[in-house]
């Protein structure tokens, strides 16, 4: 079976590994991401990192950074050349990328598929409702990431097959626990620990009970009320948010007035390749993440990133975060930053309760969330498309 799959969140190196795998199952893959994709996080440039058994190919995009009217200006010429049966268009169904991207598809043949992680009811003005409309009806199969964008895409009046999967899973033999004394990873793993210490993450005040965070530094993302919480937070800690984004200067003026500047790292980015060192040196990991009235928590990658590196996970119960968790980590009320502090406390004061959850977490990632379980439902649906069941 020959597959096209059109991807900008696979510029990064670490989301590769799930072509990998996908290939490794029989299809012949083809993976179209752009040259580098820009959002409020910042830029991301097109990484090479696990590209065996398929092809990676960068091509033109244009209004980069237009998160409902970016497309790729080639996409036809690309398809007629590589005659693919399946097109995975792995975006919103409301984005002009994913029409021009199903018109494609059918133009040459193939049959699309779309992916969706809207998990809440928004009815968006025209010309996106036309967009998305003509989705629906081209496609006969759609992948949602949570069970709630299921429910959105049945409400908003979808008729196709609807497969409810997250976009990535975690390969567990690279997001692992840390080695036992004396046991070798190899250069790679000493090159990327060569790096982590010359941006100081696991030097500075490496005594110390290590809180971290990564991901996008945006409002939504609730870090004031993690840094609020820091604040008056008794014990040896620090504080490292890895990302970047709009709230960075926000946050730095915060810890400062919160008197805990000296305990916050701020403005770390790392490459995908380096974050298993990052969440091996946490003691645990918060995603306090808080509703917004056009958004809330969709999955949470990086909580899945953090189990399976056997590090304990405290997030708040916005969007998909309980059902992420489930019972191999800790949830408070989004918003409610006493909540907070008192879990920081107790977890940080409970050596046992962390091991528990550590143990619980990497458990769950192996039974649910591994890159090869996503790789073989995912090619389960391209199955479905290809025969037209």
């Amino acid at each position: 079976m020959r597959v096209v799959l059109i991807s900008k969140a696979l510029v990064v190196g670490a989301y590769q590994r799930k072509a990998e795998e996908i290939a490794r199952l029989g299809v012949e893959l083809t993976v179209l991401v752009p040259p580098s994709w820009r959002d409020r996080r910042g830029t991301q440039r097109a990484e090479r990192l696990h590209t065996v058994g398929y092809e990676l190919r960068t091509i033109p995009l244009l209004f980069n950074g237009a998160y409902h009217m970016h497309f790729y200006p080639t996409l036809v010429r690309e398809l007629r050349e590589l005659k693919p049966e399946v097109v995975h268009v792995d975006e919103e169904p409301y984005n002009l990328a994913t029409l021009l991207g199903v018109r494609a598809a059918r133009s040459v043949g193939a049959e699309p598929l779309f992916f969706t992680w809207q998990n809440l009811l928004r009815r968006y003005p025209p010309p996106f409702n036309w967009f998305e409309r003509m989705v629906y009806r081209s496609c006969a199969v759609a992948i949602a990431g949570n069970a709630e964008a299921r429910e959105v895409l049945v409400r908003k009046g979808y008729g196709g097959e609807i497969v409810v999967l997250p976009q990535f899973g975690v390969d567990p033999t690279i997001f692992r626990p840390q080695p036992e004394a004396g046991e070798e990873e190899g250069t790679q793993r000493r090159e990327n620990n060569e790096s982590l210490k010359r941006s100081s993450i696991l030097t500075s005040q490496s005594d110390k009970f290590h809180i971290g965070y990564a991901g996008g530094l945006l409002p939504e993302k609730g870090l004031d009320l993690l840094l609020r919480a820091c604040v008056g937070l008794e014990g040896d800690w620090r504080l490292t948010l890895v990302g970047s984004g709009e709230e960075l200067e926000a946050l730095r003026r915060l810890a400062v007035e919160g008197g805990i500047e000296d305990r916050v790292t701020l403005g770390v980015r790392l490459p995908s390749a380096e974050m298993p060192d990052f969440y091996r040196s946490l003691e645990l990991l918060v995603l306090p993440s808080r509703t917004r009235p056009n958004w809330k928590e969709q999955f949470g990658r990086v909580l899945i990133e953090a189990m399976a590196c056997g590090v304990p996970v405290l997030g708040s119960d916005s969007g998909e975060i309980p059902h992420v968790i489930g019972s191999a980590g800790v949830i408070f009320p989004e918003g409610d930053v006493e909540a907070l502090r008192s879990q920081l406390l107790r977890l940080m004061q409970d050596r046992a309760a962390r091991e528990c959850l550590a143990a619980a977490g990497r458990e769950r990632v192996l039974a649910q969330y591994t890159m090869a379980e996503i790789a073989s439902q995912t090619v389960a649906a391209y199955t479905a498309v290809a025969n037209g069941s």
